[in-house]
């Protein structure tokens, strides 16, 4: 009765009891022995015919009784030690269903650079990782993953110092991503008990969370919060207007609440150049702006001070030198208009008849301008498809009339583009491809009232390159792809009055300018990035890129007239970078981290169904730790076990 009544107080708790040894509970079968000898010991006897003494009959009598309830006693007493002896040596134990799998434990830390809002005296990272180290079981194995590096199958131990060396990171897992990867970790034996844990802040640029849909997984969600919401943010900076004498830059300033006076700093290196204050209006945006020397190179650091994150209090930008595109037109066409275009402070431009040019010129170029040409002679194809495949630009303006089978020959290798026929009626130059780089930041809004400019005669062509410029039925006026630029018309006086309009100056400039892909005021860690700088480099020579002890090498192609490099995995850091080879310094980039984690807006845990949330990791792990506990329960059928002997000698020798 006592081991049922434990039994019904096990069943109605949460967890169940189990046993270590199960198969030992057959030995409750022995227990069918003392019941054998006890129905044998109860067995009826014959009566024998006895003298007739009425006192003695009530005397044997009453001692029948006691005896038959002193013998119901002593068979529950050894049943329940007897019973109590196996179950102990079955080892019975309380604990959940689950607690007995093999667990698979993976951790997500959120090392971005929102985990840098404070909390204390500390950033949220910094406080993640000192409960983490504190609340993780010592020897218990685990797998752990933050934005940019993993760790596999190891101890709290084994990485501590490099936890509490983890810097912040610029790159921000979304929740697809962390869910992917996660799964990376847990093995595909279906036997296993798998969770995951992701402390983050949870900012709301990390995507809807679905933890749910990770297979046969328990998903524990830590949130971090920070003490308030409140940050500055330098956006970005651009050149707002320029002239001889003055740059003017302006900042974009953005907060998370409306603030007065951000004192705001402009230094060139380590020299403090200007200061001002900035004030944020209803929709938390702000403006400063500076005004430094043309001319000057410039180191820029746009500084601010505020007690949110930091990542995003100091914006690098470079105005370097001007290096002079070199341009050259070639044919007997005007050229007045392509002086007005190219103009000597930005451009060094140059022109020749097909019969004075000399061939060496054209490599030195970064664009050549076919101008006006009846045929392109087979050495002149040569030449200029050198100078394309080594990294130079081309613009083709037909004459009004062309040897066919000369421009077919060479623009067939070049852009997979044909002349078919000439068209001799009017046409007007109707459709802009506004979204063409060409005209990106060209045009406030999409025109279609300007007065558009016309050409009497063209060429319709065959090509698979983009149209940028078209007429009203869609036959191209002029393509682009890859560097070369096709003009279907000549742009003479005589057959077009496209030289009067307003489109010929940003095109014509635009493609100028793109033949020499100088730097930007900065570009951003992490996005692919190209900047081509003119310098003739030997063999073997390459250009690295140094800041203070940090230094790479960035993917780079060497051309004739110059060297193109690209960013995509490299920088990892923000900061002013210099371009160099064994002997010189060229010039200096700038790269900052994205804005995207300054807003500071965080998802609603409550909102989202996962196995557990928690406020700190230490609950986490204590609600983990008590759903794995086991309760042994063997010492208690022990003591059970010697209870009933003791009842046994009390029946045996106080019940006569």
């Amino acid at each position: 009765m006592v081991l049922r009544l434990f039994l019904v107080i096990f069943a109605q708790s949460k967890q169940e009891m189990q046993f270590r040894h199960p198969e030992l509970l057959w030995a409750l079968l022995l227990l069918l022995i003392p019941i054998f000898i006890h129905l044998f010991q109860l067995r009826r006897f014959k009566k024998t015919p006895f003298t007739n003494v009425a006192l003695l009959q009530k005397v044997v009598s009453s001692s029948r009784r006691s005896n038959t309830i002193k013998k119901w006693l002593l068979l529950f007493a050894r049943m329940s030690l007897l019973a109590a002896i196996v179950v102990a040596f079955a080892q019975p134990f309380l604990a959940e269903k689950s607690a007995l799998k093999k667990k698979e434990t993976t951790i997500y830390v959120d090392d971005s650079f929102s985990m840098q809002a404070k909390s204390g005296n500390s950033t949220l990272l910094q406080n993640a990782i000192q409960e983490l180290i504190q609340a993780a079981p010592e020897t218990g194995h685990f797998n752990l993953f933050t934005n940019e590096r993993e760790f596999r199958n190891i101890t709290i131990k084994d990485i501590q110092n490099e936890l509490l060396s983890l810097s912040h990171s610029s790159k921000q897992l979304s929740f697809d991503e962390i869910e992917l990867k996660g799964k990376t970790f847990f093995s595909s034996q279906n036997d296993t008990r798998k969770e995951l844990i992701l402390i983050s802040d949870f900012q709301r640029r990390i995507g809807a969370v679905q933890v749910d849909s990770i297979t046969n997984s328990e998903n524990h969600l830590v949130q971090m919060v920070s003490d308030g919401m409140q940050n500055i943010s330098l956006d970005t900076v651009y050149i707002n207007q320029e002239n001889l004498e003055n740059i003017e830059i302006e900042v974009l300033i953005s907060g998370t609440s409306e603030s007065g006076n951000i004192p705001v700093s402009l230094f060139n290196g380590e020299l403090l150049i200007a200061k001002t204050a900035a004030e944020t209006d209803e929709k938390n945006k702000g403006v400063v702006n500076f005004s430094i020397p043309n001319k000057d190179v410039i180191d820029g650091r746009v500084e601010v001070s505020d007690t949110g994150l930091s990542y995003d209090n100091v914006l690098h930008f470079n105005i370097n030198k001007k290096e002079k595109i070199k341009i050259l037109s070639i044919g007997n066409g005007d050229t007045k208009f392509l002086e007005r275009i190219f103009t000597d402070e930005e451009f060094e431009f140059t022109s020749n008849s097909i019969n004075s040019l000399n061939y060496s010129d054209i490599e030195s170029r970064n664009l050549i301008i076919l101008n006006e040409l009846t045929s392109i002679p087979a050495s002149l194809q040569t030449s200029l498809k050198s100078f394309k495949s080594n990294g130079g630009s081309l613009v083709v303006i037909p004459s009004v009339d062309i040897d066919f089978t000369s421009y077919n020959q060479f623009l067939v290798g070049l852009s997979n583009t044909s002349f078919v026929q000439n068209v001799n009626y009017e046409r007007k130059i109707t459709n802009i491809d506004f979204s063409h780089p060409l005209y990106r930041n060209v045009f406030e809004k999409k025109v279609s009232n300007f007065q558009y400019p016309m050409v009497k005669k063209f060429k319709r062509i065959k090509t698979t390159a983009s149209s940028i410029l078209s007429f009203q039925d869609k036959d191209p006026f002029l393509v682009g792809t890859n560097g070369v630029y096709i003009f279907t018309a000549s742009i003479s006086n005589e057959n077009s009055n496209f030289k009067n309009s307003p489109l010929i100056v940003p095109t014509l400039y635009n493609v100028g300018i793109k033949s020499l892909e100088t730097p930007k005021l900065y570009s951003l860690v992490g996005s692919h990035a190209t900047v081509d700088i003119p310098v003739q480099l030997s063999k073997d020579d390459i250009l690295i890129m140094k800041k203070s002890d940090y230094e790479f090498i960035p993917q780079q192609r060497s051309y004739a007239n110059k060297v193109t490099l690209r960013f995509t995995e490299n920088p990892k850091e923000d900061g002013i970078y210099s371009i160099s080879d064994k002997q010189k310094t060229y010039q200096n980039l700038s790269f900052n981290h994205p804005r995207d984690e300054s807003d500071l807006s965080y998802i609603d845990l409550s909102t989202i169904e996962s196995t557990s949330k928690s406020s700190t990791i230490k609950d986490l792990f204590d609600a983990l730790q008590k759903d794995s506990s086991i309760t042994e329960l063997w010492k208690w059928f022990v003591i059970l076990a010697l209870l009933f002997l003791m009842i046994e000698i009390l029946i045996q020798k106080f019940l006569k």
